[in-house]
């Protein structure tokens, strides 16, 4: 099946032109339309179609394959259609190769080796994984080897000589070469650097080299296919399509003509005149010729963790893992880290709350008070350490996610004291949410950039962000706020928040002359509870607890119990566990806590979920309120949502346990920024709780 991509573009050289490779999403813009839009292209003179599986987060995609997926999601096209219009167009007369295109996540569900098997059967020549690049793809290139089809890598203007090696080695077809950094999409002109880029790649392959990424016109087409052995045309094609659901006009036609203009050509269609003849053959695998990690450090928490990255991406982490264990490892950054402890406020105090311990009638209830640092949580401990990376980079352009809005003060914060320019992407429901936050940023100078895709909240932001950094990786460092994310991420975040569980351990030892018995911190992505877990687990007399939010409750669809209810799956560059249907889509989730709104988790959690270490509960959105009014009421002390499900939770354990133990638990931020959410939520949880604060009822 690899076999009929070489022969394509060797077919093309023969005739002194270049091999015209299209793109359209399966199921755009509906399901029964996909078939004539495939063989529409192929009349139009397309050698080689790429058919875009459908996800709800494609990362490295640009608003129109962004708007096509979401449409084909909208009409329930899933894996097994995809395959399906592949085989009724085979039936209709489609003959040339067709590579299947998109993100890992709902191949992993599907499974890999029934994925390959089917697409064989079905008639698909090879693969293009966006996010799976050579290192993390052992497993599905071994099932292509063994199927006979092709695994394409991409090769993008940042990738190193000593890379282009290996991907040379990984492909039997084609290489596909993204010609500019950025996202998908249309562009005006061909990028200037394309020469220079392809001259580079061919010192060290004679493979195919097929070119993508903004080429829209037949001068466009010309331009590349002096260098390029075939070019690949998306974005357009999707444009075309859209424009004409919008008009009331016939997509197929359109799509026609359209590629016959750029090719030049119309093929005859030419119906099959039996079955489609399968090679059902498997092959010996080769061997595998990556044999080591591009990374230094190890990249997994168990089965968890990894780099599921865009290629454009690969360096900029390769070289940011450096820095990192160059920082680790230098003296001279630890005491410059240490250096802005007065700055953040550390050591934060560990306090002893006895009213809620009285309360609780068990163990003693310690605050590991975050909430008084600057900025009001523990995020500014990962953003000064992760902004003196960026300083040692040479990055004066710093982005961030938020969803609490509390990392994206934090940034700006940063940003500020060492007078850098900052962009925070944050959903359009957290901006309505924690408009306190938004308007902080600003003030201290940030532009903070509201997002209007999917849920409207963490996850899409995140997705923008990436898009931002994919776009600006030369330039721009991506202050990730969690302990999620690609490698080495998880890594950076916990070095940074670990002075949390180190200060805990030295201070109750100073206190109480030992170690807790339970440490607790709510669970988003993570961070916080990293900071505070990690340093305690080599310590087996330390339970460690994590606190998930379980909206409006973890047995209903609203909810982001991650570790409790989902499954494992990769997203925005990692394995972990997430919230996912049985098809590999992401979940929308809910919380009345905007930071633990995310349907992923931080690798290491679940590694620790996984390994017995740790354990993790829920409390709901009328729970977290209970935790929140407790230590309101009892200790004076207003904690952010985020931290209130920690306190439900720790209150509740900390009844269950005599009362010479002691429980800490991470009260990771105040909650200032939450009074708007909790007016607006008091009506419907206040009566299922007992807590009544309207105004008229104390007069």
């Amino acid at each position: 099946m690899s076999a009929a991509l070489r022969q394509t573009f060797e077919q093309a050289k023969k005739q002194n032109r270049p091999a015209f490779v299209t793109f359209v999403t399966a199921g755009f813009p509906t399901p029964s339309a996909s078939v004539d839009i495939l063989l529409a292209l192929q009349k139009g003179g397309a050698d080689v179609i790429e058919l875009g599986i459908p996800f709800t987060d494609p990362l490295a995609d640009g608003p129109a394959i962004q708007f096509a997926n979401t449409m084909s999601l909208e009409h329930g096209t899933d894996l097994t259609m995809c395959l399906d219009m592949v085989k009724e167009a085979r039936s209709k007369g489609l003959t040339v190769p067709l590579v299947m295109m998109g993100y890992y996540n709902p191949v992993l569900a599907y499974g890999e080796e029934k994925m390959v098997q089917d697409c064989k059967a079905a008639g698909v020549n090879g693969f293009i994984m966006v996010d799976l690049p050579p290192e993390e793809s052992h497993s599905f290139r071994s099932k292509c080897l063994k199927y006979g089809l092709s695994y394409v890598p991409l090769v993008a203007p940042t990738t190193t000589d000593q890379r282009l090696q290996l991907l040379s080695q990984v492909t039997d077809s084609f290489i596909y070469v993204v010609s500019r950094l950025g996202v998908t999409g249309e562009q005006k002109e061909v990028s200037r650097s394309l020469p220079d880029l392809v001259a580079r790649i061919r010192k060290h392959t004679t493979v195919h080299l097929a070119v993508g990424f903004g080429v829209a016109t037949r001068e466009h087409f010309v331009q590349v296919g002096e260098h390029a052995d075939g070019v690949v045309i998306g974005s357009r094609i999707i444009n075309i399509i859209r424009q004409c659901t919008e008009t009331g006009t016939d997509p197929v036609q359109a799509v026609e003509e359209y590629a016959s203009s750029i090719s030049a050509r119309q093929v005859a269609l030419v119906a099959p005149s039996g079955p489609q003849q399968v090679d059902n053959a498997t092959y010996e695998a080769k061997a595998d010729p990556v044999t080591q990690s591009f990374y230094e450090l190890t990249t997994r928490f168990g089965e968890f963790g990894g780099a599921y990255v865009p290629e454009s991406l690969v360096e900029c982490l390769s070289q940011l893992e450096r820095c990192f264990i160059d920082a680790k490892n230098d003296p001279a950054f630890i005491a410059e880290f240490e250096s802005y402890y007065d700055y953040i406020s550390r050591p934060s105090q560990l306090q002893l709350a006895n009213r809620l311990t009285e309360d609780a009638g068990g163990a003693r209830i310690w605050l590991k008070r975050e909430d008084l640092n600057h900025t009001g949580s523990h995020k500014i401990n990962n953003a000064v350490g992760q902004i003196l990376l960026a300083k040692r980079l040479g990055k004066k352009r710093i982005i961030a996610e938020t969803g609490a809005g509390q990392h994206g003060v934090a940034t700006a914060t940063v940003c500020a004291k060492f007078g850098l320019e900052c962009i925070v992407y944050m959903g359009e429901e957290d901006c309505r949410r924690q408009a306190l936050n938004v308007f902080r940023m600003r003030m201290l100078g940030a532009t903070v950039i509201p997002v209007t895709a999917g849920s409207r909240t963490l996850k899409d932001a995140i997705n923008e962000a990436m898009r931002d950094w994919v776009t600006n990786v030369e330039s721009t460092h991506y202050l990730v706020g969690s302990a999620i994310g690609p490698h080495p991420f998880p890594m950076i975040v916990r070095e940074f928040q670990s002075v949390i569980g180190k200060e805990t351990k030295r201070q109750l030892q100073e206190k109480a002359g030992k170690l807790p018995d339970a440490v607790v911190a709510c669970v988003g992505g993570g961070s916080n509870a990293i900071g505070m877990f990690y340093p305690f687990v080599n310590d087996p007399t330390v339970r460690i607890i994590g606190v998930e939010a379980g909206g409006d409750g973890a047995d209903t669809e609203h909810h982001s119990a991650t570790l409790s209810k989902g499954t494992p799956g990769v997203l925005h560059g990692t394995r972990t566990y997430l919230l996912q249907d049985t098809k590999g889509q992401i979940t929308e989730t809910h919380s009345v806590s905007a930071g633990l709104d995310y349907p992923g988790v931080g690798p290491e959690h679940a590694f620790m979920k996984d390994s017995g270490r740790a354990e993790y509960v829920v409390a709901d959105d009328a729970q977290a309120l209970i935790g929140f009014r407790k230590l309101t009421q009892l200790e004076g002390i207003i904690p952010a949502l985020e931290s209130s499900h920690a306190v439900y939770a720790a209150h509740k354990v900390a009844a269950t346990m005599p009362k010479d133990k002691d429980i800490v638990i991470c009260l990771s931020g105040r909650g200032d920024k939450d009074m708007h959410t909790v007016v607006e939520v008091l009506p419907t949880l206040g009566p299922k709780i007992g807590w009544d604060l309207r105004f008229e009822t104390n007069l």
